[in-house]
């Protein structure tokens, strides 16, 4: 179980990505469209946590400036450990303190940040297909590559609980 502060795309980058998933499933890939409960959205995380106060994370997060919507330009695909594919965003310095400053204030609420959003250990990512074998890396990377570049925009934000899919909208970008 894991509380996730995200940033989300607006409906553009939203419908191309969820068209990504669409295309990937098409061809045997599970995406996070079929992932565990099948409520999850395209994001990018700026912090995870493993343990937390849900009113007191909010609170947090929503008492940091609105920094406003943030381009992300997509031009590769990665993978983690265990098989994770995502797609890489070109990362400003714009991004990398909006990081940190959310990292910062949800420390002070006292929750336990999973260790690879540690700010200058975090890889920002967009998962597109949690486990994916080496035998379908090459499907998955033709489809991938045939929408990069993305350029995408992400206009709003929310805390989502990764384990059941829900979501608190955030009343701005932090």
């Amino acid at each position: 179980m894991a509380l996730a502060v995200c940033l989300l795309f607006d409906r553009r980058s939203d419908r191309i990505l969820r068209g990504l998933w669409d295309r990937l499933e098409d061809l045997g890939v599970p995406t996070l469209k079929s992932h565990t409960h099948g409520r999850h959205v395209p994001h990018l995380s700026l912090a995870v946590l493993r343990e937390w106060q849900h009113d007191e994370v909010r609170k947090a997060v929503e008492s940091l400036p609105d920094d406003g919507p943030v381009k992300l330009h997509f031009d590769a695909l990665g993978s983690f450990r265990r098989g994770r594919a995502w797609l890489v965003p070109a990362v400003s310095a714009d991004v990398l303190q909006r990081q940190e400053r959310a990292v910062s204030a949800l420390n002070e609420t006292g929750a336990d940040l999973h260790r690879h959003y540690q700010p200058g250990l975090w890889v920002p990512h967009c998962t597109i297909a949690p486990r994916v074998p080496l035998v379908v890396l090459p499907i998955l990377a033709a489809a991938v590559y045939d929408v990069l570049p993305l350029e995408t925009t992400a206009d709003h934000a929310a805390l989502i609980d990764s384990s059941t899919g829900r979501l608190w909208p955030l009343t701005h970008l932090p």
